[in-house]
């Protein structure tokens, strides 16, 4: 067990949602619409960044409510229960607080206590969708692992930005301002840089060492937008001055780098394959990060509408490794049919029209 005691407050259509007992299998079974998928996006906030759905704040606040939310947990993986919290407040400008224990703390902190993925059925056109989409899932992935590389990812966008706004402006930047701005930007990304790296490769020893049947497994490529070690970084970025200046953006750095993924034994880019088969390799990738999430931190998985679009074998196949990764799962589901196989060891809640009641 990871998480328990969890509780949402005017979240999305839970205007008061508790949830206690969970075990390592939990499920949510309900119509569309009754609210699984947001209880499953609260969770998702125990960890840093913008949730499963990217939402924003107001988005997630309860319509109708005063405007703000509150969502909180607690993480049993310690020798005493450590209270994880979230919330905002109806303010002018609306931001998300994180409290640990008693401590208000930035959200970044979260990653030092658990580790959280998911998958969604908005993840289906990642193979096919832009490069931002793949930077944004493979940090995600990194972060689970590295809680430092958040901050890399935020220093170097900041600093980003800035170089662009200073090579925008019709009047010739200053060239030390460019300086101290690019060694910054040197430093992060070359943080930024070697955490995916390293993700891409430990995810590929973990994937070959898994068993490939039933799931197809997907080959893995870290393909860098541009030099990639600190130095080497900051003499491009000094170099390419005039052209981004003609450019009014910096057209070379992490900020360009993808995830090339195929099939491995087709050996034909993901973005090719036929739909099912784009599913099956996302899965599969998933199902190794969670045991790679799950050797450092305690860590969660989150899985909406995953079981019943799967055959039998790949649904038995998904239990079996789901319950060796030691992670805890947390899926939703329109009926208990798909999960009969782990149904007698599964917390299990009905989700109707935003409130949550334990079968």
């Amino acid at each position: 067990m990871v998480l328990d005691r969890i509780s949402l407050g005017d979240f999305r259509n839970h205007a008061l949602t508790e949830l206690s007992g969970a075990g390592a299998f939990n499920l949510l079974v309900g119509a569309n619409g009754a609210g699984k998928t947001n209880i499953l996006e609260a969770l998702s906030l125990l960890a840093p960044g913008r949730g499963l759905r990217r939402a924003t704040l107001n988005e997630m606040a309860r319509e109708g409510a005063s405007g703000g939310f509150a969502v909180g947990a607690s993480l049993l993986a310690h020798d005493e229960p450590v209270r994880l919290g979230t919330w905002t407040q109806a303010e002018a400008t609306m931001r998300r607080r994180v409290r640990i224990n008693s401590a208000e703390t930035g959200a970044v902190a979260l990653a030092e206590w658990l580790a959280i993925g998911w998958l969604t059925p908005a993840m289906d056109g990642l193979f096919a969708g832009p490069a931002q989409d793949r930077r944004r899932y493979l940090d995600r992935l990194t972060l689970a692992r590295d809680p430092h590389h958040g901050g890399h990812a935020s220093q170097y966008e900041k600093a980003l930005r800035e170089r662009n706004r200073l090579l925008s402006d019709r009047r010739e930047p200053d060239g030390r301002w460019l300086d101290a701005i690019e060694a910054q930007m040197a430093e992060h990304g070359a943080g930024l840089a070697e955490g995916r790296s390293r993700t891409v490769d430990a995810l590929m020893a973990q994937i070959v060492a898994q068993d490939e049947a039933p799931f197809p497994r997907p080959a893995l490529t870290y393909a860098p937008g541009g030099p990639v070690g600190h130095e080497q970084l900051e003499q491009a970025l000094h170099d390419a001055r005039a052209r981004d200046r003609a450019a009014q953006r910096t057209l070379s750095g992490p900020h360009r780098d993808d995830l090339k993924v195929s099939y491995a034994a087709k050996r034909m880019a993901a973005a090719q394959c036929s739909t099912g088969e784009q599913k099956a390799l996302l899965l599969a990738m998933t199902l190794a990060h969670a045991a790679l999430a799950a050797e450092g931190r305690p860590s969660v998985l989150l899985l909406d509408e995953v079981a019943a679009h799967l055959d039998p074998d790949r649904r038995a196949a998904l239990f079996e490794r789901l319950r060796a990764t030691g992670t805890q799962v947390w899926m939703t589901g329109t009926e208990l049919a798909p999960f009969a196989a782990i149904e007698a060891e599964a917390a299990v809640w009905n989700v109707t029209s935003g409130a949550a009641r334990r079968l």
